[in-house]
């Protein structure tokens, strides 16, 4: 276990730093504009969100090397070859090189299933949490400071590199998706579960939180910087930031320890509550930092309970694919949270960002809640996998 969260961290570091590394090389260095750079990462992400269950099927029906070696490759080649290609070509080759991405989330959540007690998931999976949270405070700041201090072509080179040695790392290590116990009972099956039999109104009430609480997140990035640039205090984003991403790690490891914790549906109502109070605040930059504290301790543990929570729902030998159908939902809230934030600020005030994200939260997490109401009211719910 210890060695396959080694790995699962080093290969998602190059991850946290493609989107900044990418934007500064369009800009600088080929001199387009910020919305060129975000149709490459548009379409990077585009990439992954609709590969990713594609992915995890694979992983269910051939094992996990065949697909590390070839998104491995793929991966290394795509980065390391970035910084050569022109733009129209660069953007072309984004969406196929998004969707062969190494899905090293769903990966980890995957051997977290298969290495870790019933009785311990919920301790390992907010780990999980503690430790992206960690890769996000570490990969953009590095691919920032090769490109400033080195040059873009350096740092989009290091990233693929990266991507190359953690391919290799996860081949050979392999480790386990399912436990001997389910890739017993699915040899003896030989049957494929339908999609039908676990994609139910519980697992899409699931998806459609998890959505919601990404949707929530880049919200409230997106109306904090916001909120510093018209206070003109843009230069501490920085340290709001940080102190967001340090709040929601000190909330994953009390969730972890933890004897008993709420239910996937409170915390994402209580994350997307506590978001619309920041609007209140717009300076001084460290009251912003304080005011955001309270929601993004509910971060890690809100993905930590969804990530629990469609291994329960996922039978064993479709959990590679649920594990990516998740992975799907939660770029998708990524994907909405921004241009609607975006809209809503560009059209009242910075403050009303944090309003538009807290309140697409409360309507995703609504819109779970009854779906999962309509489903326990009717016919009789089905059984956890």
């Amino acid at each position: 276990m210890a060695t396959s969260t080694l790995v699962a961290v080093l290969a998602r570091l190059p991850m946290t730093a493609t989107g900044v590394t990418l934007t500064l090389h369009v800009v600088g260095t080929l001199g387009h504009g910020y919305g060129a750079a975000g149709l490459v990462g548009t379409a990077t992400t585009a990439g992954t969100a609709l590969a990713a269950p594609l992915l995890g099927r694979m992983i269910d029906r051939h094992g996990l090397r065949p697909v590390v070696a070839v998104c491995g490759t793929t991966s290394a080649t795509f980065w390391i070859s970035a910084p050569h290609l022109p733009y129209a070509v660069l953007l072309v080759a984004a969406l196929p090189a998004g969707a062969l991405l190494i899905p090293a989330g769903p990966i980890a959540r995957q051997v977290i299933a298969a290495l870790v007690p019933v009785r311990q998931r919920r301790t390992a999976y907010s780990l999980d949490s503690v430790l992206v949270e960690l890769t996000f405070m570490t990969g953009p700041a590095l691919g920032i400071l090769v490109t400033t201090q080195v040059s873009s072509t350096a740092a989009l080179t290091a990233i693929g590199l990266l991507f190359g040695t953690c391919g290799c790392a996860l081949f050979a290590v392999n480790p386990p998706v399912r436990t001997p116990e389910e890739a017993g009972q699915t040899s003896r099956a030989g049957i494929r579960p339908p999609l039908t039999s676990w994609l139910g109104r519980h697992m899409i009430a699931t998806l459609l939180v998890a959505t919601g609480a990404l949707f929530v997140l880049v919200g409230a990035e997106l109306a904090a910087l916001a909120t510093l640039r018209e206070s003109g205090e843009v230069g501490a984003a920085g340290i709001v930031i940080a102190v967001m991403c340090l709040a929601s790690l000190v909330g994953g490891v009390v969730h972890g320890v933890a004897r008993r914790s709420a239910s996937q549906l409170t915390l994402m109502v209580t994350l997307a509550a506590l978001t619309i109070p920041a609007a209140l605040v717009a300076e001084p930059w460290w009251l912003l930092a304080l005011i955001l504290v309270p929601s993004n301790l509910v971060c890690a543990p809100t993905l930590a309970a969804t990530t629990e929570r469609v291994s329960q729902l996922a039978p064993p030998a479709a959990r590679g694919e649920a594990m990516g159908v998740q992975d799907s939902a939660t770029r998708i809230g990524l994907a909405l949270g921004s241009p609607v934030v975006g809209f809503v600020m560009d059209h009242t005030s910075p403050g009303m960002g944090f309003v538009a994200a807290g309140a697409g939260g409360l309507a995703f997490a609504a819109a779970g809640a009854a779906l999962s109401r309509r489903s326990t009211s009717g016919r009789p719910a089905p059984q956890p996998a």
